[in-house]
């Protein structure tokens, strides 16, 4: 089923579990659809309508139980697990997301990281949990770890030899912050992280405002 959901929803989805989250950190058990729209910013009719995607939730009259609602958009994400996260590239970008720590909040840990170069600077700069690898090694740990995301943040004239290297070992997940569009099969999904363009919406937007 969750093939055919609309991939907004699978986004909106995301912002609930953010707005659950912090709902019961803040010791609330209860909310109603119209209470969490406020707090998401999402009009509560279109809350229900992505809910309903997955079945039925919710008790008439009374709301949300805050972390049921937050256990079963978990488990409908695929959070009910941690992921373990498989990075290549560890430039200056690579470094940045070595040492993001809502990867961790979120259920997903870099476990392994790959490079051209594997030096005591690099080595430096790895997690606790997480080892560095050259970069020729990269199949073979992914296929023993039976890793299945990865991220890339290596220059774009690489990202697509990478892409498929990391395809034929496995891995069906890839969040690629590369500025080039990758090729791959139907069965692995691709997420693009272009930072320019993102910018370039933005001063779209403000240059239309003055």
């Amino acid at each position: 089923m969750r093939f055919k959901v609309p991939e907004v929803t699978i986004a909106r989805l995301s912002l609930y579990l953010r707005c659950l989250s912090d709902l019961e950190e803040e010791g609330i058990e209860v909310i109603s659809s119209a209470e969490l729209g406020k707090r998401c910013g999402i009009n509560p009719a279109q809350i229900r309508k992505d809910l309903a995607y997955f079945g039925e939730f919710g008790t008439r009259g009374v709301g949300y139980y805050v972390k049921d609602l937050k256990e079963d958009i978990k488990r409908i994400i695929g959070l009910d697990k941690e992921w373990e996260v498989a990075l290549v590239g560890v430039g200056n970008l690579g470094r940045a997301l070595l040492s993001y720590q809502g990867f961790k909040r979120h259920g997903f840990k870099i476990t392994a990281a790959f490079d051209k170069v594997v030096d005591e600077e690099r080595k430096s700069v790895m997690p606790p949990d997480c080892t560095l690898y050259h970069a020729d090694e990269m199949e073979e740990v992914i296929r023993k770890k039976r890793l299945k995301i990865a991220i890339i943040a290596v220059h774009y004239s690489e990202a697509q030899k990478v892409a498929d290297r990391l395809v034929k070992a496995g891995i069906k997940g890839i969040l690629n912050f590369a500025p080039v569009r990758l090729k791959v099969p139907k069965n692995v999904t691709v997420r693009h992280i272009d930072l320019g363009i993102e910018l370039e919406v933005l001063t779209f937007f403000v240059a239309a405002k003055r």
